[in-house]
């Protein structure tokens, strides 16, 4: 079986306070878990993002809380600071949707739980994502990476070769023209084809593969 390491944090990270209040989700039990340090305060269902547009995996934080949006995002948002998009956890007008794979990335919640997260989790808690980081049904396959894609996988590969000196630019899950140059001169370096895109021998040499 071929797997992907995924050894969080893959962003930088405020340092854990003990006692805080912060919000762990499990995508492969769609649940929603608000955590007093190590203590279980209160689970809710969730629905994750579809297998086309995955919830993003990480530790992030809770950068902007609002109410009212309108439309499927109920009354209450939570967004986070992911770099390459727009995500957040929120309240929907389709109760049904919530415990499925239904969002484009978002975490759904029923509109009465939203209501409690929101004032049981204030601005700047951290938020970690936990889950398969291939989609769904997909742990066991292996996707190529190269420029223009965003998403987890990107932004781990962007911290391994930071790590390793040879990237030099933004962590924001978006692969880009100075990555494409960093992956070149990794593969340069160890002996392998210089496409400057990232498959099974890229992910082994930056063990990401077991």
């Amino acid at each position: 079986m071929i797997g992907l390491l995924f050894p969080l944090p893959i962003v930088d990270a405020k340092e854990d306070k003990p006692g805080e209040v912060w919000i762990r989700v499990d995508l492969w039990k769609h649940k929603l878990y608000v955590m007093q340090g190590k203590q279980v305060k209160a689970q809710f269902p969730v629905g994750i993002g579809k297998e086309k547009t995955p919830t993003p995996i990480g530790k992030w934080f809770i950068v902007d809380k609002g109410k009212n949006w309108g439309g499927g995002f109920g009354p209450c948002w939570l967004g986070l600071n992911v770099p390459w998009g727009r995500f957040g956890i929120h309240g929907t007008n389709k109760p049904y949707s919530v415990g499925e794979h239904s969002s484009h990335g978002c975490l759904r919640i029923l509109n009465a739980n939203i209501k409690k997260i929101y004032k049981m989790v204030p601005l700047g808690s951290k938020v970690i994502i936990e889950g398969p980081l291939l989609g769904a049904n997909e742990t066991e396959k292996v996707s190529r990476s190269f420029r223009g894609q965003k998403g987890t996988l990107v932004l781990l590969i962007q911290n391994r070769l930071y790590h390793g000196g040879y990237y030099k630019g933004d962590l924001d899950g978006i692969f880009g023209r100075e990555l494409e140059k960093a992956v070149l001169q990794f593969q340069k370096d160890h002996g392998l084809e210089k496409d400057g895109q990232v498959y099974i021998e890229e992910y082994l040499a930056l063990g990401l593969l077991e």
